[in-house]
């Protein structure tokens, strides 16, 4: 594959997971180039990943891959200031839930070729679960070139731009509801005697064996739950549901187009 030019307009976390990404895979980072109005965050990617460009609004906005990776919030106004370097010609992503490719449009007539994903901060692993919507008639060459480089993320799926939202909460933002609480366990482990390197290990073989034992055994969610008698925070689980519930349902409903 032949590596096109591709910009990034911000350079935040998500720029710098996918840097890291590409980077972990040995993927030529020269022909990267950045843009972001927060000096800070073009140092910091420069200093990570030294062979990539730091360049104009229009400069970034010129490459053959374009990625917004803003948030929704400074998308409109962003597009406007970089429309006159983009053209019919460019791939133009985003990273950003909530605007849609008609938002986007409504911006920049003149792209064709729009692409929408919901990339998971594993990706800085290349252990990425990442939703993709491309627009209809998408050229099926340039669209195997986009598949083949996130590939190097991790899992790519092809889905509607409406699921888009829903993948952002239930997939992109689940590691958040989770890691939290391991670190609780592994500073636990530690309070009870534990070296931290096997509470960490502890953590991590029952997490796996956990996940495993409910998604790939064939058993119900009930039969799984059944396994362990004595659940100390049980009393509680009703609580914990009911903030899921909220805050997810509140959240999908705020990020939704």
């Amino acid at each position: 594959m032949i590596t096109p030019t591709i910009g990034f307009i911000g350079g935040g976390r998500i720029t710098r997971i996918l840097l890291q990404a590409f980077a972990n895979k040995k993927i030529n980072l020269l022909k990267a180039t950045v843009f972001d109005i927060n000096r800070e965050n073009v140092d910091q990617l420069k200093s990570r990943f030294p062979d990539i460009h730091e360049g104009t609004l229009e400069e970034t906005a010129s490459k053959e891959i374009v990625i917004l990776a803003l948030h929704p919030p400074a998308i409109p106004e962003t597009l406007k200031l970089a429309s006159g370097s983009l053209t019919s010609e460019t791939i133009l992503g985003s990273l950003a839930p909530k605007i849609s490719s008609a938002q986007i449009s409504q911006q920049v007539p003149q792209v064709r070729k729009l692409v929408r994903m919901i990339p998971n901060a594993t990706s800085i692993i290349n252990e990425g679960y990442n939703p993709i919507w491309f627009s209809d008639g998408f050229p099926s060459n340039e669209k195997e070139t986009i598949l083949q480089m996130m590939d190097f993320l991790g899992t790519t799926l092809e889905v509607e731009e409406k699921q888009l939202e829903a993948y952002a909460i239930i997939s992109a933002m689940a590691p958040t509801y989770f890691w939290f609480q391991w670190k609780k366990l592994t500073e636990l482990g530690v309070s009870f005697g534990m070296s931290e390197r096997f509470a960490r290990e502890a953590v991590l073989q029952s997490m796996y064996g956990a996940l495993e034992t409910y998604f790939n055994t064939g058993m119900s969610p009930y039969e799984v739950m059944d396994l362990i008698p004595v659940k100390p925070i049980g009393n509680h689980e009703k609580e914990i549901e009911a903030i899921y519930e909220q805050k997810l349902t509140e959240l999908y409903q705020k990020i939704k187009p």
